[in-house]
This record gives C-alpha cells, sequence and structure tokens, in this order.
C-alpha cells in the first residue's frame, strides 16, 4: 500500500460502520486522514430506531461515578471519531498513534475545501444498501438528541458552496481564454517551427 501525504474523504452519504472499517485499517498502516462532511454520513435504519439505540447507548454510566465516563458525543464528527476508536485498539500504543493520525470534521473547513477530496465506493450508501431502505443521515440523528449547531452549519456551507462555484466560474473561464489563445496562435507557432527547424535548431 503506498502511503499518501493526507488523505481528504468526503463523508457525504457514505454508511458509519463501512467507511469507519476502512479508515481504521488504513490509519493503522499509518496513513493520515482527515474525514470532512461527517454531519452528511448515514447509518443504516429509520430515524426512530437509531434514537431508541442511540437513548439505550447514552444510557450507559459508570455506576459509582459517572463524570468518569463512559462520554457520549453529540457533534456527528465525534460520533464518527468514537467509532473509529472502538476499531484501532486504542489502549494499546499503536492504537493511539492511529488515532492521532485521524481528524473529523462537520462541513468542509479550510484549508480542506480547496483540496482534492475522495470517495470510498465501498461504503456509499447507493451501492451498500438495497433502494427503498431507510436510513438516517447523522446530522439529523444529533440534531434529534440535542447537537446544537445544525443551522449555523447549514449557513457556512451554504457561504461556501457560493464562493466554490464562483471560484469555478472563474476558472472555467480563464481555461476558455487558454484554449481560445492557443487555438489562435497554433498557426504562428507551426511557421515558427518550420523556420526553426530549416535553421537547424
Amino acid at each position: 500500500m503506498v502511503l499518501e501525504k493526507t488523505k481528504v474523504i468526503d463523508g457525504r452519504d457514505h454508511l458509519l460502520g463501512r467507511l469507519a472499517s476502512i479508515v481504521a485499517k488504513e490509519l493503522l498502516a499509518g496513513q493520515k486522514i482527515v474525514i470532512v462532511r461527517c454531519d452528511e454520513m448515514t447509518v443504516s435504519g429509520s430515524l426512530v430506531r437509531n434514537r431508541v439505540k442511540y437513548a439505550q447507548f447514552r444510557k450507559k454510566r459508570m455506576n459509582t461515578n459517572p463524570t468518569r465516563g463512559p462520554f457520549h458525543f453529540k457533534s456527528p464528527a465525534m460520533m464518527v471519531w468514537r467509532t473509529i476508536r472502538g476499531m484501532v485498539h486504542q489502549k494499546t500504543a499503536r492504537g493511539q498513534e492511529a488515532l492521532s493520525r485521524l481528524s473529523t470534521f462537520d462541513g468542509i473547513p479550510q484549508p480542506y475545501d480547496k483540496q482534492t477530496r475522495v470517495v470510498v465506493p465501498a461504503a456509499i450508501r447507493a451501492i451498500r444498501i438495497k433502494p427503498g431502505r431507510h436510513y438516517t443521515v447523522l446530522g439529523t440523528l444529533a440534531d434529534s438528541i440535542g447537537w446544537k449547531h445544525k443551522d449555523l452549519l447549514e449557513r457556512l456551507e451554504s457561504k461556501r458552496k457560493a464562493e466554490s462555484k464562483e471560484h469555478y466560474e472563474q476558472k472555467k473561464a480563464k481555461a476558455a481564454l487558454r484554449r481560445k489563445a492557443e487555438e489562435a496562435c497554433a498557426g504562428e507557432l507551426t511557421k515558427v517551427n518550420e523556420v526553426l527547424a530549416a535553421a537547424g535548431y
């Protein structure tokens, strides 16, 4: 396996467990990974079912001193982080090092909005579960259990998308101008090349 510098994965429409297992293996192999748009990742099953499961999970606590844990996170990025933590054997030194190579984010913060993002086909919901099956978006689940930043994230994402679209339009216009200039100069360049070839260059 060839390690890249840092792999940025777009979590949108990926299944949580499938993606987490693949990411855990890569982290243990030494790959640095950043997962963005964790709020748009999905888990199979309806919202009602997943809310009941998460409520049962949140009831688990230390009997004598609940402040010592376990800690149940409400933000989607931390839900993803905790899921992966359970797959890297984090009580060993190797597991801790693997976990230090992982970053998870809700939305796409800077500088990752300017970097190339990849998807993991083996974890995409449309490929892994049958059409018509129920699924839950992590951001919706988190919002229903008390996560308070859904509206803020939507505002920031709409702003980012507007800026990204503007940048893309400028890039497209620049590429069209370059292509036009190359076509206009093609004849002249051919003549120059012929003269240089005749002169022995």
